[in-house]
């Protein structure tokens, strides 16, 4: 007999795993608590023990795949020895063939929690008789121990809307349960299986005994109050309260706000904030300024930007979370925040790490005049891979930009100023002198990056702000 080997519930809230390796080829013998494959989950790597004896039939997957709890791994031929035990023992590796009695017809697919309690019970109803049902069977939900199949967007939802996954009935493949019967089992106030008739013989005192099964928060879970409403977010008749301006939100502002809501909602947002020191580099930026028109802090900042996106190439990417993907792009196109009176917009100096700080200049300055003439096209503003804000001229000490989504990292630089500073000078003494600060901000999405790596990067670009003479090389 063959029985199917399925990813086990493993925990936590896990809901998938990645398989890094599989230890059994097919038609090897495996005996029950050999390790037959290692997994690496979001917590940890772990090895998974075979819960049957007999022989590997067939491998459904393959090193790399990333497979959800349900899905089935491995198919084993049992050669005459019974995997099956009490669920109590292994309630996370139960067999999908049930073996029938000899001589009784197969019976319709019962929940599972039921066909454990009917394997204990003979068949002696004859034909035509009514089956009988107790009052404590009834009072048992309809409730699977083993394995739920749904995908991590479903379970999501489920806890949203208070609801145990477990007493969910799936439409899909293989029972597979959707988001849909997630909403259809909500909005049916908790039902455990759409409305049936009752079976034969079945009083009405026992239809009471049935659960109404409600929604079940997990243990120490506390209750949410419910997700805000239009009708909640509805603006007041400011009106009534005295004289005001209606302003049509333009194009632009609305594109803005759709781009900004959609990153504010859709990534975590983390911020390091630090100070270059950049004395020696505004000496040069100032030296340089008759030889070089156009050349401003923000040029410094991009050439900068490129070196350190070249070291960690994860702050030049994007995150694809249907495909569960992260696409590093090897180009660098730098956008620049630009504040116009339509609104802040982005145009892009393509392919950064090829041009010369005489080039940036130029095209930077060009690009920004156009873009508050409202002259700029389409083409200037678009395939950026990463984005700098310089609000320098505007003043602020700090400020944390929000990312330009699908990018996954924006560089803010705020208005640089003199401050003292405790510095050792050629003999290894302290002492207090005025220095140029450039406070700094980098935000990332905490989704592809950590604190560390926002950390690392940050460190690389004033590393590089405060050894101008490497920018030098390539003015």
């Amino acid at each position: 007999m063959a029985y199917e080997f399925k990813l086990p519930d493993l925990g936590e809230g896990l809901h998938e795993a990645e398989i890094t390796e599989i230890l059994v080829k097919k038609g090897d013998q495996v005996k029950e608590g050999d390790s037959i494959l290692s997994v690496e989950t979001d917590k940890a790597s772990v090895d998974i023990p075979s819960p049957y004896t007999g022989v590997v039939e067939q491998i459904h997957i393959s090193a790399g795949d990333v497979v959800e709890v349900g899905t089935t791994l491995i198919t084993f031929d049992g050669q005459g020895e019974s995997p099956v035990r009490e669920q109590t023992e292994h309630p996370k590796a139960e067999p999908s063939v049930i073996e029938q009695p000899r001589g009784e017809e197969p019976k319709p697919a019962q929940p599972k929690a039921e066909q454990a309690k009917a394997a204990e019970q003979p068949a002696t109803a004859a034909e035509g008789s009514k089956p009988v049902v107790s009052a404590a069977q009834a009072a048992q939900p309809n409730q699977p121990t083993g394995p739920v199949a749904a995908a991590p967007t479903t379970r999501q939802l489920a806890r949203e809307l208070k609801i145990d996954i477990k007493m969910v009935p799936g439409s899909g493949p293989g029972g597979r349960i959707t988001e849909e019967d997630v909403r259809r089992f909500a909005e049916s106030g908790g039902a455990a299986r759409p409305a049936q008739a009752a079976p034969a013989g079945q009083t009405e005192t026992q239809k009471a005994a049935a659960p109404s099964a409600k929604p079940v928060r997990e243990p120490g879970e506390r209750s949410m109050p419910a997700l805000i409403s239009e009708e909640d977010l509805a603006l007041p008749d400011f009106s009534s309260w005295g004289n005001v301006e209606e302003i049509p939100l333009r194009s632009i502002r609305k594109a803005v706000a759709k781009k900004m809501a959609a990153s504010w909602s859709q990534i975590p947002h983390v911020n390091h904030n630090d100070e270059a020191d950049i004395t020696e580099l505004d000496q040069l930026r100032k030296s340089l300024k008759d030889e070089v028109q156009g050349l401003t802090m923000t040029v410094f900042l991009i050439k900068a930007a490129v070196a350190a996106l070249k070291m960690y190439p994860n702050f030049n990417a994007s995150l694809d979370t249907d495909r569960g993907v992260i696409i590093q792009k090897h180009f660098y196109n730098i956008g620049v925040a630009t504040d116009t009176e339509r609104g802040l917009i982005v145009p892009v100096i393509r392919d950064a790490d090829r041009k010369s700080m005489v080039e940036i200049s130029r095209e930077l300055g060009d690009l920004v005049t156009r873009t508050r003439e409202d002259k700029n096209t389409l083409e200037d503003i678009q395939r950026g891979t990463f984005t700098i804000t310089n609000a320098g001229v505007l003043g602020g000490t700090h400020f944390n930009p929000i990312i330009n989504y699908p990018q996954v990292a924006i560089l803010g630089a705020a208005k640089a100023a003199w401050k003292p500073v405790v510095k050792k000078d050629d003999y290894g003494r302290m002492e207090i002198v005025p220095r140029f600060m450039l406070p700094l901000s980098i935000t990332f999405d905490h989704r592809v990056l950590d604190g560390g790596d926002g950390a690392r990067f940050l460190n690389t670009i004033i590393k590089v702000l405060e050894k101008p003479e490497q920018l030098l090389l390539n003015i």
